[in-house]
């Protein structure tokens, strides 16, 4: 094989030392999901000897349907590098091992029903329930209170809705509405800035207390979502743009491959 390897020329060869490291990485990378409807890895290395000394042009990764941490639908995922150096001898062996980091250029898609369904994850809902912070106690009366019941609608020019209900542990559910503009901040935050409270639809006594829960939600969002929480083990996502563009948001970026990771 090693001989066969340092002494391959044509495209032939090549192709064969592609569509090994395309099987060995397609299958290291499917394993980090939870759960992935496909997964297509493209390697290039010409001339394929270059895979004895670790080396490769290019390495591009495109998933559709993928879970991570069990709860986090990507609607699309795709990230592309330059020149690699890995362990080829891991290679040989079925794992795929980098010699150093490396940087890769990164889309994801997120589909509004991921959003909403992210929203029931415990990552995330121990932000929003039971929460005794001063601000809100003194609207309860003492007795925590739980945002639940949150909806997400996509809208045009990077703006969302937000639905959800308020419990006050007192009997009283108090509904909130409002549309927010989402942006990135210091490329791995996402912040909900911009609150703008929808009263029409509360009942008329409860639209005070309804404005006040509002902003108080839209704090705890603006405040909650670094994607530091949700990289995988080695790979940190950092994002220069996103829009929204009907029922996705799409964010654009690099993703930090210090190592390929073991599992989801």
């Amino acid at each position: 094989m090693f001989g066969g390897l340092t002494g391959l020329k044509d495209s032939q060869s090549t192709d064969w030392g592609e569509r090994m490291l395309n099987t060995v990485a397609s299958q290291t990378i499917r394993h980090l999901f939870t759960q992935s409807k496909s997964v297509e890895v493209f390697v290039r290395c010409y001339p394929s000897s270059k895979l004895l000394q670790g080396s490769i042009d290019s390495f591009k990764m495109s998933g559709t349907g993928l879970v991570i941490r069990k709860d986090f639908l990507v609607e699309e995922m795709s990230f592309e590098t330059d020149a690699v150096a890995i362990d080829f001898g891991a290679v040989l062996s079925g794992k795929l091992n980098l010699k150093q980091p490396t940087q890769a250029i990164a889309n994801v898609i997120l589909s509004e029903a991921g959003i909403n369904q992210a929203f029931n994850a415990k990552l995330v809902t121990q932000h929003l329930v039971n929460l005794t912070v001063p601000s809100l106690t003194e609207i309860s009366g003492g007795t925590p209170v739980s945002f639940t019941d949150i909806q997400v609608e996509l809208l045009a020019e990077n703006h969302l809705r937000i639905l959800a209900k308020a419990d006050l542990n007192n009997g009283e559910i108090i509904p909130l509405s409002m549309v927010m503009t989402v942006a990135v901040e210091r490329r791995r935050r996402i912040s909900f800035k911009n609150p703008q409270i929808e009263l029409d639809s509360v009942p008329e006594a409860q639209r005070e207390i309804s404005q006040t829960l509002s902003m108080a939600l839209a704090e705890i969002l603006d405040n909650m979502v670094d994607l530091d929480r949700f990289d995988l083990d080695g790979v940190k996502l950092r994002l220069n743009r996103l829009e929204t563009e009907g029922k996705n948001l799409i964010f654009s970026g690099y993703a930090e491959i210090e190592r390929i990771p073991s599992n989801a």
